[in-house]
């Protein structure tokens, strides 16, 4: 008897894995293919908005993604930096060849994580509880617990143009078994679609009719323990270049030989990451889109173009290519394609990412209705946390929607369910603020602390870097200066008037354009730049952050009011027909999680708000 199986080695299952390790638990982590544990199949790259900041999260938790994404960069980018610090988000090309090897050793080098080469065909569920896996040659394997983190490959299909294979990513086995099993324990299926752009020769494209992408020159990380010394893979531009009206009008015609609009695609595409046919027809008004050319990898001749996610057939695609200025002469290696799976319907999720209808059945990643790594990775260190905290009896960890993003994602797909492959966005947070790339440490180390993934090393920085913090407010605060002092010539340059009155240098930071670099020189203590100028946000959106933290404060007091979900809506009289129906569906843990449940009114809220005070 195994302690917890985890069906997948994609990012969700690797940090599903790893979180149970840490916590001192046996894993056996099964995967078809050793040579592709979290591959990057799609997009070369990890980050990006809200995205960048959930591995943070992951890398505060203790998870692995953080380290390697920085190890393996071959671009580091921080976006959004003209915006404000709510929304900026760090984002690093991958070389995705040496990020799998790298992944892989790591697991292979973890004593507590057996390591599995097979396919799971289905899962062994008796009286409403996983007992384990069944393995292809009919081998079952029984566990404990069960982490389900399969991805794309239940009953996936692949589609260009008209033609449809019965395949997974990197043309891997797709299973149904596992779906039938999950259909026959009572789980909502849904069927959702994503897609890939065609891969190209990096040789065959004319980049001097494109727009240099530079990365940054001063270096961000997603990991706290990545210094700038790590960075040894060289690093390379993106390119910028759009589609056109031609390319528009190819595509209009062709769109009947399309997988999506050709009647071959049941299911729901991804909104936020649409194929090039849907931007053609959702935003007809548009005369050209952004194409980002990006590097796969330093080991392949090949590139990946961004924004041209497409199921045409390969002759169109061939055509497309040659009407987009600098890929005239692309030479394909690998076509677009749609790839259509099963996945659950997350409202049948508790908050623990455990299912409410099959017992110590677990799921994370696509499974669960996203998209993207990055939401891979932090349901995948959630439901392991959750998992061994199950098995070693202990009170499970639920992050709130004011603590991370990941507490934000959770709660939306077990709240709110999905239709179409989640994405998340900065804008589906109340708090953004409050959930920063800067501060992704200071809110959840302790938390990986207490359940046992953040270990020494890792907790000792951070307890120095609080120690930091607190030492650069205390001397900015002592730091005063007046109109005779040599600051003042520098603030009078910025257009800031004469200082008639002592002012501290923690004062002068609450300016919009006097920044830590601007008064460094000034200032008659060292700093660590980079602490120093998460002391200067704190400062500067003080006001903001005091609002932002009194709302969470009231969400807080409502997160608090627990409901048993075993609770029957009907004793509960003049609730609304919709709000009963919607509660006895979802089955909210909380007074605050109710409240957010879509056809929920706020009298229903009142109601059953007093119903748990009697």
């Amino acid at each position: 008897m195994r302690d917890i199986i985890v069906v997948g080695a994609g990012h969700a299952g690797i940090e599903a894995a790893f979180a149970a390790a840490n916590m001192g638990i046996k894993v056996t982590l099964i995967t078809l293919n050793s040579d592709l544990m979290a591959t990057l199949p799609c997009n070369p790259s990890i980050g990006g908005p809200a995205k960048g900041i959930v591995v943070r999260e992951v890398d505060a938790l203790g998870g692995v993604m953080g380290r390697m994404a920085d190890l393996n960069a071959l671009q580091i980018k921080m976006l959004n930096m003209a915006k404000g610090p709510g929304v900026r988000a760090l984002r690093n090309q991958i070389d995705k060849v040496k990020y799998v090897r790298d992944m892989k050793q790591l697991v292979l080098n973890e004593p507590l994580i057996e390591l599995i080469e097979d396919q799971v065909e289905t899962l062994i569920i008796e009286n409403n509880e996983v007992k384990g896996v069944q393995l292809k040659d009919g081998t079952q394997l029984l566990s404990q617990i069960t982490i389900l983190t399969a991805g794309t490959f239940l009953a996936s299909k692949i589609m260009i143009g008209h033609d449809v294979t019965d395949s997974a990513s990197d043309n891997q086995e797709t299973t149904q078994g596992i779906s039938n099993a999950l259909s026959s324990g009572k789980l909502d299926l849904i069927r959702l679609k994503t897609g890939t752009p065609a891969r190209i020769k990096r040789s065959s494209v004319h980049f001097d009719r494109t727009e240099v992408q530079p990365g940054d020159e001063k270096y961000n990380f997603f990991s706290w323990k990545t210094k700038a010394e790590d960075i040894t893979l060289p690093q390379l531009d993106c390119y910028l270049t759009y589609t056109n009206i031609p390319t528009h009008e190819l595509i209009e015609a062709n769109l009947d030989k399309s997988a999506m609009y050709g009647g071959k695609v049941t299911g729901e595409g991804a909104r936020y990451c649409p194929s090039i046919e849907d931007k053609i027809v959702r935003f007809a008004d548009k005369e050209r889109h952004q194409l980002f050319i990006e590097p796969e990898s330093l080991e392949m001749e090949t590139v990946y173009v961004q924004g041209l996610s497409t199921s045409l057939p390969a002759n169109v695609q061939d055509e497309m290519f040659k009407l987009i200025p600098g890929l005239e002469d692309a030479e394909i290696t690998a076509y677009g394609y749609a790839i259509e799976y099963d996945a659950i319907n997350p409202i049948q999720l508790k908050k623990t990412l455990e299912s409410m209808l099959i017992n110590n059945l677990f799921f994370a990643g696509q499974i669960n209705g996203t998209s993207g790594y990055e939401e891979a990775a932090g349901q995948g260190i959630m439901a392991g946390i959750n998992a061994g905290l199950k098995l070693l009896g202990k009170e499970p960890l639920i992050l709130r929607r004011d603590e991370a993003y990941i507490g934000v994602m959770i709660d939306d797909l077990v709240t709110k369910g999905t239709k179409e492959p989640y994405r998340l966005l900065t804008s589906r947070s109340e708090y953004r603020l409050l959930l920063r790339h800067d501060n992704a440490d200071l809110r959840l180390t302790e938390y990986g602390r207490q359940v046992n993934t953040v270990k020494d090393e890792q907790y000792a920085h951070y307890l120095n870097k609080l120690e930091q913090m607190e030492y650069i407010n205390e001397q900015l605060k002592k730091n005063t200066f007046i109109k005779s002092d040599a600051i003042n010539a520098k603030l009078v340059e910025l257009g800031f008037k004469d200082l008639n009155e002592r002012t501290s240098a923690y004062d002068l930071l609450r300016r919009p354009e006097i920044t830590i670099d601007v008064i460094k020189p000034f200032l008659d203590f060292d700093l660590d730049v980079d602490i120093a100028q998460f002391n200067e946000i704190e400062i500067k959106y003080e006001g903001y952050i005091a609002k932002a933290k009194r709302e969470a404060e009231r969400l807080k007091k409502m997160e608090m009011v627990k409901i048993s979900t075993q609770l029957d809506y009907n004793e509960i009289e003049h609730l609304s027909q919709e709000g009963r129906e919607k509660l006895s569906l979802i089955r909210p843990e909380t007074l605050g999680q109710a409240s957010r449940i879509s056809g929920v009114t706020p009298s229903d809220v009142t109601l059953l708000s007093f119903h748990m005070n009697k």
